[in-house]
């Protein structure tokens, strides 16, 4: 089970991230919303999370396959409607290398597949308790 503990004081609305390898990281709201634009917000969080994920998977498949690819860049887009019912991801991937269209079909079929990718389209469940 990976875990992250994430802890909030009295700074509006700056949030501490720590891992359970000790990695930590800040998440903030913007200025407008009454933050200090401090770190990610938790949407770009999220969508960090499914670019990272993405490009991870990808340098793995390609490092593998030994493709001429010397560096991959993706940008996603997200959305939500009003009622938060609806969230669109929209990535786009730069691919700096040689690679053939069968390869670059490849790599979006690969894209598509990562956990990260198959978690938000599969069911979540959350379970919030106190400690």
């Amino acid at each position: 089970m990976d875990t992250v503990k994430a802890t909030i004081d009295t700074r509006k609305y700056r949030t501490e991230i720590t891992s359970k390898m000790g990695n930590i990281l800040i998440s903030d709201e913007p200025q407008e919303i009454g933050g200090k634009n401090l770190g990610f917000s938790p949407f770009e969080l999220l969508a960090s999370s499914l670019a990272s994920c993405t490009l991870i998977t990808l340098r793995m498949y390609i490092d593998r396959k030994a493709w001429d690819v010397s560096e991959l860049s993706i940008w996603v887009d997200f959305e939500k409607n009003e009622e938060h019912t609806v969230t669109l991801f929209s990535t786009k991937i730069l691919i700096t290398g040689n690679v053939d269209d069968a390869q670059k079909q490849r790599i979006l079929k690969i894209a598509n597949s990562c956990p990260v990718h198959k978690t938000l389209i599969n069911t979540i469940k959350i379970e919030t308790s106190l400690v």
